[in-house]
């Protein structure tokens, strides 16, 4: 049974995962008692802004957008440096390389602006959509660095703070599954995936493609490309 007197703060990027996890978060602990807060770090695609606002009202939770700026101002990865395209198709199960995708450090600093966002409000438990079994391996994505930040966040802030990763181990396509299940499939349609910022979504960039991958292996067909095609 779902212990509705728990509260939750979900990291809402507006993407596929994150989307997911915010209603998981509504089935876990209750809509009553679950808000979400979304990181504008300089981003070169904004529209991934108005999805996590978009994805937010369509949930009816109480979304809050904290700035970040440092992140485009140190540049060097393609989501925030104009000069550098997005890496295009998947990667090879072999390619150790992390893709020019990857912004060092993201992770650690949203979870840890996220666990003092909540523990300003009362608030123990933080979700996110990180996986680590997703194509490109980031290592803040691993559950080694996620027990690790949680350790050193109920240290620092002397909290009890839990980090939730409720897709860690899960493939793309279960992640599917797990939206259809939480009632999420509605709200997807609206997110935002493409690392092209494209709208209807590029279909050929590596986020794209894992996307469509994940899609069709679960059989399902990606209420975002039916909204896409006014279907």
């Amino acid at each position: 049974m779902p212990n509705h007197t728990r509260k939750a703060l979900v990291v809402l990027s507006g993407g596929q995962d994150s989307t997911t996890c915010l209603y998981w978060a509504l089935r876990e602990f209750g809509a009553a008692n679950v808000e979400a807060v979304t990181f504008d770090y300089g981003q070169r695609h904004r529209v991934e802004l108005d999805a996590a606002r978009k994805v937010a009202a369509m949930a009816g939770v109480r979304q809050t957008v904290l700035p970040i700026d440092t992140f485009a101002a140190i540049g060097g990865n393609a989501l925030t440096d104009d000069a550098i395209a997005p890496e295009a198709g998947a990667r090879a199960d072999d390619d150790s390389a992390l893709p020019n995708t990857f912004v060092p450090g993201r992770n650690l600093v949203f979870l840890s602006f996220a666990a003092a966002f909540a523990y300003t409000r009362g608030i123990e438990h933080v979700v996110t959509g990180v996986a680590q079994t997703d194509y490109s391996g980031y290592p803040d994505c691993r559950e080694n660095t996620l027990k690790a930040l949680e350790l050193a966040l109920r240290l620092g802030m002397d909290s009890r703070v839990t980090l939730h990763t409720p897709l860690m181990f899960m493939s793309k396509a279960e992640t599917v599954h797990l939206a259809q299940q939480v009632g999420a499939m509605e709200a997807l349609a609206w997110s935002h995936t493409c690392y092209n910022g494209e709208v209807p979504p590029c279909g050929h960039c590596a986020s794209c493609e894992l996307r469509a991958k994940g899609f069709d292996e679960a059989g399902v067909i990606d209420p975002l490309l039916l909204r896409s095609q006014g279907a």
